[in-house]
């Protein structure tokens, strides 16, 4: 199975850049991005540089990741990895929700 795994870039070598995150150090390809500034969050696959994050987005992700290693080392107390999702109801995305007004033909 192949994870992304959220990386911050740190020097822009052409196109590739060094990024760290999740505890490692890694020559990332960013062809399929284009440049990207130090500082700048992405989603990495296999050091392929796959999506722009925000920092927030960033940091969900590595929770969630967190979660997913602490659930397989047997641990069961994850709730604090997903702050963002415990206590709420779930909501459909846009896409899936009936809509507002029906839509007549003509």
């Amino acid at each position: 199975m192949c994870i992304g795994i959220p990386m911050r870039v740190m020097q822009v070598e052409g196109s590739t850049a060094w990024c760290e995150g999740m505890g490692e150090r890694r020559r990332v390809d960013t062809l399929l991005l284009g440049p990207q500034a130090p500082g700048t969050w992405l989603l990495v696959f296999l050091d392929s540089a796959r999506e722009v994050l925000s920092e927030a987005e960033a940091r969900r992700t590595v929770e969630a990741l967190q979660a997913v290693q602490q659930v397989m080392q047997g641990g069961h107390n994850v709730d604090h990895l997903f702050a963002d999702l415990v206590d709420r109801e779930p909501e459909l995305p846009a896409f899936l929700r009936p809509p507002s007004t029906p839509v007549t033909g003509d």
